[in-house]
């Protein structure tokens, strides 16, 4: 009997190993009954994104899966807080991808940390393209999920990409409007812009000259005592254990200074009234960002498109307090509209 339950939990063992990723990092608590593989593919600009590819525990090569493509926060990688969701969306059923952006994390592009309103877009229907050409998917059944700053992407995603069947924005971010406007909009004047665009030319000829590009800071460190709110809490996140990662722009030294230019100059948001798929808005009920979701959902059309805010949840909760992001709400969402 011994000798019966030891080859057992080698067994076991063995076969959770194989469900781990080669050099995982992950910051979260990770499931050993889900699957994951890397992957590779490419969007139309020819710069090569990896992600990580979570299969549903009983997964059958030979069905065909609903499946979701995950990113965000904005500066974050794959190991962080779309890993995460990934990993509970595969738990529900759903291949997901969560993956890294152009040009951050594991992922190509020569310059490095750098941001653009289309080429991240792109980001989005490339890992759709690479989703619809597996033999286990419906590439009618693809919907994504945009976290934070990835958040207003997705819904410009949606806005452009019609294989697109259902969308989550959480805890979003529209980065186009807080990099010309600042946050709550308190610097949204011409002045203001014409200002902060000299100071970020003006580091553009800099960098030039040095063949390098300044960069502009992750979550600041250490972290002043009369810091906002929120900033303490993408301190707790991104620079303590909990969400720390060595390749996340926001636990280290941030986007390229000039990152924000192309945002600026951008709006993203301009023809999401025209998405004609199901969207669901999730946001917390005290998080710094919440007006960011509020105001998408009122360009939203139609009697498929839902906000629901969380009672007492901040920006960051909804990146990894199982206890504050709906998960059920979610899934229920993609399982209705998929």
């Amino acid at each position: 009997m011994t000798k019966i339950f030891l080859a057992a939990l080698l067994i076991l063992s063995f076969a959770t190993f194989a469900f781990a990723l080669e050099n995982d990092t992950r910051v979260f608590k990770i499931d050993p009954s889900i699957k994951v593989e890397k992957a590779h593919f490419h969007n139309r600009y020819g710069i090569d994104l990896t992600g990580d590819l979570y299969m549903p525990a009983d997964f059958d090569a030979s069905k065909k899966y609903a499946a979701l493509a995950v990113a965000g926060p904005f500066g974050a990688v794959k190991e962080q807080v779309s890993g995460l969701y990934a990993q509970e969306m595969a738990k529900a059923g759903f291949v997901a991808l969560a993956f890294d952006p152009s040009f951050t994390g594991e992922s190509g592009g020569k310059v490095r940390y750098v941001s653009s309103p289309e080429i991240n877009t792109e980001d989005f229907s490339a890992a759709v393209d690479f989703l619809a050409t597996r033999d286990f998917i419906d590439p009618e059944k693809i919907g994504i999920i945009g976290v934070c700053g990835w958040g207003g992407i997705a819904l410009n995603a949606a806005a452009a990409d019609t294989r697109i069947k259902a969308t989550v924005a959480s805890t979003m971010y529209d980065m186009s409007r807080v990099a010309a406007n600042g946050y709550f909009d308190a610097a949204n004047t011409e002045e203001a812009r014409y200002e902060m665009k000299k100071v970020l030319n003006a580091q553009r000829t800099e960098d030039y000259k040095k063949g390098t590009y300044a960069r502009a800071g992750g979550v600041v460190d250490p972290l002043p005592e009369d810091a906002p709110e929120f900033v303490k809490d993408y301190y707790a996140y991104y620079k303590t254990p909990r969400g720390y990662h060595k390749r996340s722009l926001n636990s280290n030294e941030g986007w390229n200074t000039t990152a924000s230019l192309a945002m600026i100059n951008m709006p993203m948001l301009a023809f999401i009234g025209e998405i004609r798929t199901p969207v669901l808005i999730v946001h917390g009920e005290k998080a710094h960002s919440r007006y960011f979701g509020e105001d998408a959902f009122k360009m939203l059309k139609g009697d498929n498109k839902e906000l629901m805010i969380i009672p007492g949840a901040s920006h960051t909760d909804l990146y990894d307090n199982m206890e504050k992001i709906p998960f059920e709400k979610i899934i229920s969402f993609f399982k209705a509209n998929l």
